[in-house]
């Protein structure tokens, strides 16, 4: 059954409507002004331009196989990132709620009823027993005149951005807690070894005051104190193999395993990744571009603020066109015939009222998240440029320090050296031997922690300029179509 020409015409002029007429704000970012360039380091225009490539793929600038092996188990098999996944997955889902309303509402219907109605009433009289057959459907239409469901298709779509934004963030985060982790791993390997030498000089220390004392040029306390040396410094292995353990722990879940799966392969020694030549600083601004938690949070503002006209619609009219076609007939031969057919259709509209407040309540809070959004995004951007300009100071000031270690160590070691032959031959005490030794010793090993804060603040530095996400697109991280 054709609809009346009226119907039609309404219809139309109804859908022309929506679109001159979307009520809430229009969502445009704010220019928050940013710095131009960095206070602790001022990059040459070759770094910047190697920045964005080399960012892509930060882990590979350290030059470990096993570490580029574990990125990609991570990034495969990382828990937290499937997590993020089935979020976005739920984002999609609302989106497509969301923009469903656009769409008629049908429901379809069939029965098949056996009645009885009154024979005795004077009024209206009753015909008995009868049955009849119904087949048929219900629809609607709601018309989004003044935008309420584009609003929240504009929310959805943000949503969507935003939910891929956080898995970005995840992986960056994940990326630079994976190398972190393997780096100290290896800076304890690397201390272990240094406690085991020392172990070997301070029994050799040990082993040459016993043979003096044997001799009668040396004395019981100077034999009390070797061994003293001897069993303080074979305390420190036990701690150290106990934090390779629990980093291969750590790393083995990261990648999406089992704390033990790793254990065996990682407690082979290797050496500390060495620190690049060069960083890839980029500019300040193209950190805000790189940034994952950046982009989620503008996301998340323009989300809020398309959730402002979807409670705005609610103070206007709303259109809809109810439709139904009911064939009901007695008999199912004659069901598909014209004559059977019940039709209805027409444009409905509704609007409030009152309602005691809660529709300007729900404007004044969606009002209120927004302005949030809007605070928090400008507190990330704040916060990205203090990571950055922390990791610059940081990596500046511990390289200065690595390299005042080094001497000391190099010097420690001569001291001892020297200390122990003038020992041998006599010519000083032993109390100059132990100390000698001590400060080998915790010289080098700080120089080795010194290493390892030099690596981690380079790691730091990467996460910070949000890099790792960008190699690393997944398959279902695209817009909203």
């Amino acid at each position: 059954m054709v609809p009346p020409p009226f119907c039609r015409l309404g219809a139309l002029l109804l859908a022309g409507w929506t679109a001159a007429c979307t009520v809430g704000p229009d969502y445009k970012p704010d220019g928050l002004a940013v710095p131009s360039a960095w206070t602790e380091q001022q990059p040459s225009p070759a770094d910047q331009a190697a920045a964005t490539e080399r960012l892509r793929a930060w882990w590979a600038s350290f030059q470990d196989p096993l570490l580029d092996r574990l990125v990609a188990q991570a990034i495969a098999g990382n828990d937290d990132l499937k997590i993020a996944r089935q979020r976005l997955i739920q984002a999609r889902a609302g989106r497509a709620i969301a923009a469903s309303v656009d769409y008629p509402q049908v429901t379809a219907k069939a029965a098949r009823l056996q009645s009885n109605s009154s024979t005795t009433a004077d009024y209206p009289p009753g015909i008995g027993q009868y049955r009849t057959w119904e087949l048929g459907f219900d629809a609607s239409w709601e018309i989004d005149v003044f935008g309420g469901t584009r609003r929240a298709e504009e929310a959805a779509d943000a949503d969507i951005g935003a939910a891929i934004e956080d898995r970005r963030t995840i992986l960056v985060s994940l990326l630079a807690e994976l190398a972190s982790d393997y780096a100290s791993l290896r800076a304890s390997q690397l201390r272990l070894s240094i406690a085991v030498r020392n172990i070997e000089a301070s029994r050799r220390a040990f082993d040459l005051t016993q043979q003096e004392f044997q001799r009668g040029l040396g004395t019981d306390l100077e034999v009390a104190q070797a061994r003293a040396q001897w069993n303080n410094v074979r305390s420190a292995p036990p701690a150290l193999k106990a934090s390779v353990a629990r980093l291969s722990h750590a790393i083995a879940v990261l990648v999406g395993g089992f704390p033990g799966d790793l254990e065996v392969e990682l407690s082979k020694p290797a050496p500390l990744m060495m620190v690049p030549a060069s960083l890839p600083v980029s500019l300040p601004s193209e950190t805000l571009t790189n940034r994952p938690d950046v982009r989620r949070a503008e996301r998340r503002y323009a989300a809020a603020t398309a959730r402002i006209g979807v409670a705005t619609a609610d103070l206007f009219p709303h259109f809809s066109i109810p439709l139904t076609i009911d064939p009901t007939s007695a008999t199912i031969g004659s069901l598909f015939l014209a004559k059977s057919l019940d039709w209805s259709i027409g444009l409905a509209a509704g609007t409030l009222v009152y309602d005691g407040g809660k529709t300007d309540a729900r404007i004044e809070n969606a009002k209120a998240v927004a302005e949030q959004a809007r605070l928090a995004y400008e507190q990330t951007v704040r916060g990205a440029f203090r990571d950055v300009e922390d990791a610059l100071v940081t990596y500046q000031t511990e390289t200065e320090r690595n390299g005042t270690l080094k001497e000391a160590a190099a010097d420690s070691d001569l001291a001892l050296d020297r200390a122990t032959k003038l020992y041998g031959a006599g010519l000083t005490d032993f109390l100059k031997v132990l100390d000698s030794e001590r400060a080998a010793f915790a010289a080098e090993d700080l120089e080795a922690q010194s290493r390892l804060v030099r690596v981690q603040n380079v790691i730091a530095l990467f996460k910070a300029l949000g890099g790792g996400w960008q190699g690393v697109e997944f398959e279902d991280a695209r817009p909203a179509e």
